[in-house]
């Protein structure tokens, strides 16, 4: 990879893991219409670090207080502290995503990846957002969070599997129908966020570390690096802009680029699989490939 695309992976990254439009799917889109190769879900996983990052220097007394407070209800102390409930809401809410995330992994990594379905994924839940912001408009705040919510948003979270969906445009979404206003709805939904992009990233970082070296390192830090400034910037930009205006202009987007995508496959301008990599996933399937040509 060359290291020019590599910082546009970077920018794309960060750029779009907060905003609710769908990172996975914009490094999706990104190389289907350049004409590079798909990165893969390796890199992708592994850039979110940089990302991840970023939430934690924009939301570290949030992150401090919440880990102090859950650590201490362990312990039996302080059970009550809306910190400690925050901590544990964002504990269940990561158990959905973690199991089906495991359940899907094949699927996720290849017929998840269909451009199809990520122009399908924009579309919808661009809908649902649009929905939930005209519908479920709450009053609750960051301090009401109750572990029970955690799981409802978690189930939530758990759509970003597939790429085109937003894990920051469902979980807002879900946070919105129980009853949060927009600012605490984006706040939780960052928060939750943490441990499974930390998950996701360190468990792609160890299965991938032998393809991540050489030729692969220098572009995937750089692209880390870049994310983590640019995803700043994109939070602080999201926070004030969520208050002000709202969802909307993000639902709109979404659903015009979901429908470009459709008609471009469907036209045959670009194939389902355009920008896939076809290579074999691992040093084995290669092999295995290799012995079924000879």
């Amino acid at each position: 990879m060359e290291l020019i695309h590599a910082i546009l992976y970077g920018i794309v990254q960060g750029l779009t893991e907060f905003i609710p439009v769908s990172s996975s799917a914009h490094l999706r889109i990104l190389p289907s219409i350049m004409g590079w190769s798909d990165p893969g879900t390796a890199f992708t996983a592994v850039i979110q670090l940089g990302t991840l990052l970023a939430v934690t220097v924009y939301f570290f007394d949030d992150l401090r207080r919440g880990i102090s407070a859950w650590a201490k209800s362990i312990l039996g102390k302080e059970k009550d502290n809306p910190d400690a409930k925050l901590g544990w809401a964002v504990f269940y809410g990561t158990i959905p995503i973690i199991v089906l995330g495991l359940a899907l992994k094949d699927k996720i990594e290849t017929t998840f990846r269909s451009l199809y379905i990520v122009g399908a994924a924009l579309i919808i839940l661009g809908i649902v957002m649009f929905l939930s912001e005209r519908l479920a408009q709450g009053k609750r705040k960051v301090d009401d969070v109750q572990p029970k919510d955690g799981i409802i948003v978690g189930l939530w979270q758990a759509l970003a599997l597939i790429p085109g969906m937003s894990r920051s445009g469902s979980t807002i979404s879900g946070a919105l129908w129980a009853g949060f206003d927009r600012s605490s709805a984006a706040r939780f939904s960052f928060l939750l966020s943490f441990p499974s992009i930390l998950g996701s990233g360190l468990f792609e970082l160890y299965k991938e570390r032998k393809n991540l070296t050489g030729a692969m390192l220098t572009p995937t830090l750089v692209a880390t690096v870049v994310s983590a400034v640019v995803g700043y910037a994109a939070i602080a930009f999201f926070m004030n802009f969520l208050k002000k205006r709202g969802i909307a202009p993000f639902v709109l987007y979404r659903i015009v680029l979901g429908a470009i995508i459709i008609f471009l496959v469907s036209s045959g301008r670009i194939p389902a699989d355009a920008g896939a990599d076809k290579k074999p996933a691992t040093a084995a399937a290669h092999v295995s490939q290799k012995a079924s040509h000879a």
